[in-house]
């Protein structure tokens, strides 16, 4: 073992020496006068070298401690040089640069693939096109990182400034909800998008969609819509939703496999009974029967639907999906589609698309009351899936009366769609039909 005396007298001579002490520990002594401790060791089959630091500087009781507990690192399986230690940080600081430069589409795009399993298709498609249209544009290319809460919110007064309060709040939603999820994957540590909700615009009271409740004057909207030059889905789509007192959002999604008993190669009705079966998963139900097979809903289809549904399959019928956006032939018809068309031809705040069901309901409602039928009123809650408590009771009324809704649903069609043009006539542009 070396002495303090021994180290402190190691003269430099021509080559470089060592003077060794014990445990693999020894003085190197250069040419240059230079002298520092050092230790020899190995560790799964490799030679490597420890420098504990320049002597005097490093006393030999302090060389020794460090060699010691470089040996018991050695025992535990450890490299005593850090050599793994700084390659792991050296590695998670290059993700942590390369996770900063990340753009917030990328990281929305992310999410979105996490999220859309437990989404039903619609929604899954109506999330990802919001971003698109109105996120995407002006922050995506940007790194989430540099996104702040004014960034975030001069976005949404977009949104806003077109009258589309409740789109902006859903908006801020999702934007949050990409934040959060970056902050679990360690990109960010602040969700800006939190903090600009209070700056929102309040969201007006609510009160029943603006819907035209006479046939007449609801037939108004459909002549407009198809005399305009939309697509001619959207238009198809439209008179769709108008015929069969359906939510926008079932009409939209609605897929080819759902429908049942249609003569597709005919051109009469016929002796089929035409039927819409829509999955539950699709309907706005209570969640705990969002699973359950017998509360999917059956809409009985009159001859004026199996019309459209002829017509449009000459557009969409190699497709999955009845209405298809434009863009996008796997997604479907935008959420906003058919609102804008009837906003275009003059009836904003007069008629939106789930206005239909309104309509619907007050008609056949007073033709009930004006007939003495007293069992429709009951009919038509089931024909608009609206869920009685009695669940034991839905379930069996939900396959039930199919026979009067099928009439009340013929009868509906025969009065608003008194003048229009064949749905075949929508496939060649604008059209004009008889104004009554």
């Amino acid at each position: 073992m070396l002495t303090d005396k021994e180290a402190k007298n190691a003269a430099p001579k021509d080559k470089p020496y060592k003077l060794s002490d014990s445990g693999g520990l020894y003085l190197y002594v250069a040419p240059t006068g230079l002298r520092s401790w050092r230790m020899k060791f190995r560790l799964h089959g490799q030679e490597k070298l420890l420098t504990f630091g320049p002597y005097p500087e490093v006393k030999l009781s302090e060389a020794r401690a460090r060699r010691d507990d470089a040996r018991q690192k050695i025992r535990n399986g450890d490299d005593p040089s850090g050599v793994r230690k700084r390659a792991h940080e050296t590695k998670e600081q290059e993700r942590h640069e390369a996770a900063q430069q990340l753009s917030f589409e990328a990281v929305a795009r992310g999410w979105h693939d996490l999220q859309k399993g437990r989404w039903a298709a619609v929604h899954q498609a109506d999330v990802l096109t919001s971003l698109e249209r109105d996120v995407f544009p002006h922050i995506g290319k940007r790194a989430l990182v540099s996104i702040d809460a004014p960034t975030v919110l001069k976005m949404l007064r977009l949104v806003e400034g077109r009258g589309s309060i409740e789109t902006a709040r859903r908006l801020r939603q999702r934007v949050s909800a990409v934040f959060v999820y970056a902050i679990g994957e360690g990109i960010a540590t602040t969700d800006p998008a939190a903090i600009v909700l209070k700056a929102l615009q309040p969201m007006p009271k609510k009160g029943r969609q603006p819907a035209l409740t006479d046939p007449n004057e609801a037939r108004q909207v459909l002549i407009a819509a198809e005399a305009s030059g939309a697509s001619p889905v959207t238009k198809l789509a439209s008179r769709l939703l108008a015929l069969t007192q359906s939510r926008p959002g079932m009409v939209r999604a609605a897929e080819w496999r759902e429908f049942e008993g249609v003569d597709w190669e005919g051109d009469a009705f016929g002796p089929f009974q035409p039927i819409w079966r829509v999955p539950a998963s699709r309907m706005k139900l209570i969640l705990d029967l969002k699973d359950e097979e017998s509360f999917e809903h059956i809409v009985p289809l009159c001859w004026q639907a199996v019309d459209v549904l002829r017509a449009v399959r000459r557009l969409t019928g190699r497709g999955r999906l009845v209405f298809p956006g434009q863009r996008h032939a796997h997604r479907p018809l935008s959420e906003n589609a058919i609102g804008y068309l009837y906003n275009r031809v003059g009836f904003h705040g007069r008629h939106v698309p789930h206005g239909w069901r309104s309509s619907f309901s007050t008609t056949m409602n007073a033709l009930a009351v004006k007939q003495r039928r007293v069992e429709d009123p009951a009919v038509i809650e089931l024909m608009l899936a609206h869920v009685p408590e009695n669940k034991v009771k839905a379930a069996y009324d939900r396959a039930g009366h199919m026979e009067r809704r099928r009439e009340l649903s013929q009868e509906w069609a025969d009065v608003l769609m008194k003048g229009l043009c064949p749905a075949n006539d929508l496939l060649e542009g604008p059209r004009r039909n008889a104004s009554v």
